[in-house]
């Protein structure tokens, strides 16, 4: 049995740019402290907070990360690494699902409760996320993985449970665009949309999971929890996430049915 990917305390990210920002201190033979010294122009930070952005512990801005770039002579490479892997880190440190959308070129999931997040309107995003602008902005920008052009998108389907049709978040006018915006998304052909009608029998009533296909042909799961998210990569879970898929499957309506189904909603309930 493969080992499960260990749960971090620290975003990926994070970590991803603290380590590099550390390895150009050093080649300059600094110390934290010195480095500190040199930030906020001459005013200076502790040493403890780079430490914290070199152990991938807190989000730093990118007017420090362009302050640094300079001290170290980094020559640009701190922005960009900012841009590639500090500015959505807005997600909570244990949310590496983010990463994985980009690089796969297969995403299926089952979404019981909510309209899924690739799927979601700023209205809709910023009322679950009780208004945290920076955290919709995150959440939005993943959304750009379906419209790209080079490498193309990942082939997307979801299942979406009838439940998360009729289940108020934020207003009635904010439901009636979001399942608009659903409906669009489906017809052009950016997402593969289908409906499972609202019954206990199917495994996917234990919770929301995403299933990713990489370019390797190898697959890793999300799957939510009251806490956290997990990502999972060990054999048995990712079986236990295709049975799952199966089933709900079995049990959804056709695409035409299901974007008919949304309109009745939109028209009946939310209108």
């Amino acid at each position: 049995m493969a080992p499960q990917r260990k749960r971090g305390t620290v975003s990926p990210t994070l970590l991803a740019f603290g380590r590099r920002f550390r390895r150009l201190r050093e080649a300059k033979g600094w110390t934290q402290d010195a480095l500190a010294r040199r930030a906020n122009d001459g005013q200076g930070v502790t040493p403890q907070y780079i430490g914290a952005v070199e152990n991938g512990r807190t989000r730093c801005t990118r007017e420090f990360a362009e302050a640094m770039d300079h001290h170290l002579d980094a020559n640009g490479e701190l922005l960009y690494l900012y841009d590639d892997l500090v500015k959505d880190a807005t997600f909570p440190t244990w949310f590496d699902w983010h990463t994985v959308e980009p690089e796969a070129d297969m995403l299926q999931s089952y979404q019981p409760l909510l309209i899924h997040g690739l799927l979601q309107t700023p209205a809709y995003a910023s009322a679950l996320l009780k208004g945290d602008k920076d955290a919709v902005e995150a959440r939005i920008n993943r959304q750009s993985v379906l419209t790209r052009e080079s490498p193309p998108p990942p082939d997307f389907s979801v299942l979406q449970d009838e439940v998360s049709l009729n289940r108020l978040t934020g207003s009635p006018e904010i439901m009636k665009e979001q399942l608009e915006h659903v409906i669009y998304l489906a017809e052009q052909g950016v997402v593969t949309l289908q409906v499972v009608p609202s019954r206990g029998e199917h495994l996917g009533n234990l919770g929301a999971f995403n299933l990713a296909t990489m370019p390797d042909r190898s697959e890793i799961a999300y799957a939510d929890m009251v806490v956290r998210g997990v990502t999972l990569t060990d054999p048995e879970d990712i079986a236990a996430a295709s049975r799952a898929l199966i089933s709900v499957r079995s049990q959804a309506l056709s695409v035409d049915q299901s974007i008919e189904l949304i309109r009745k909603v939109v028209q009946e309930q939310w209108t």
